[in-house]
């Protein structure tokens, strides 16, 4: 066969999840236009083991989702927000083709039961605790990254919006600093989104479990100054972490992790070095 159930699945997966951070910027600039702060603390994560449950756990998170964007739909309404109510009106016909989708794959038969593949030498090579725990590491400041930037990427946007352009470089081109540091941020946190995603495909592909959690937590910062200082700090940490990684899978002869990490340690002194610049 040329696909599997898995691969389809996890096609649509991927779709949902862009789809969704499309959803998260957008709710973050609604938030910081009105004058509010976007939350940096997320709900606990939950991945599941099977196609199923996955469905499952993919139901529950969108009825619940649809109940909330009820509520703000009829909120906005009431208040006369009718930016909010338009934004939130088509978020809950994504939301519900999600649901329509998860409810397919919940209901549908159970796959054949196959026999467990025989245990692979190589992959146990690399089953080390504190060498997973690394990877699970770097998994979680991944996550911290793309909450932050994404974060900070709308709240520059905002304050893009609302200061007045006086120098007569920002008259000429539109832009002033917190513009500037909004595009820049935006470039990064969809490069970090790539990071994470290879560093769970890789701990999974060693037969591991990747941990979703969010650890540091995300720091945002009133303006463009302090965002800089937390991403080069979140920087720091982060290229600190992977050379750690690159000389324990040296160590283990982990040469497919060691590259990964050695071409994802390239971007991250790039971000750094943008964000020392402006620093």
């Amino acid at each position: 066969m040329e696909t599997t159930t898995y691969e389809e699945f996890g096609k649509i997966l991927k779709d949902f999840g862009i789809q969704e951070m499309k959803h998260l910027g957008k709710i973050m600039e609604r938030i910081y236009i009105l004058g509010g702060e976007a939350t940096t603390k997320p709900d606990k994560i939950t991945i599941g083991n099977s196609m199923k449950e996955f469905a499952h756990l993919g139901v529950e998170a969108e009825k619940e989702a649809l109940e909330m964007y009820r509520v703000i739909i009829e909120k906005a309404k009431e208040v006369g927000d009718r930016e909010t109510w338009q934004f939130f009106t088509q978020v809950y016909s994504d939301e519900e083709e999600h649901l329509l989708v998860f409810q397919d794959y919940a209901e549908m038969e159970d796959e054949p039961d196959f026999p467990d593949p025989p245990e692979s030498n190589w992959r146990s090579i690399f089953n080390k605790e504190e060498y997973i725990a690394l990877l699970n590491k770097a998994l979680a400041s991944e996550i911290s990254a793309i909450v932050q930037y994404t974060n900070q990427h709308e709240k520059a946007d905002g304050l893009e919006r609302m200061r007045k352009k006086r120098a007569p470089l920002e008259v000429a081109t539109g832009k002033n600093k917190a513009s500037v540091i909004s595009a820049l941020l935006k470039k990064v946190f969809l490069e970090e989104m790539d990071h994470m995603e290879k560093i769970a495909e890789r701990i999974y592909e060693i037969d591991k479990e990747a941990i979703a959690t969010v650890d540091p937590l995300p720091e945002v910062g009133k303006d463009e100054n302090e965002f800089i200082k937390l991403d080069r700090d979140a920087e720091d940490y982060a290229i600190v972490l992977y050379r750690k990684i690159i000389d324990e899978a040296t160590k283990l002869g982990d040469i497919k992790t060691k590259k990964m990490f050695e071409d994802i340690i390239q971007q991250e002194e790039e971000h750094y070095w943008a964000f020392d610049d402006f620093a």
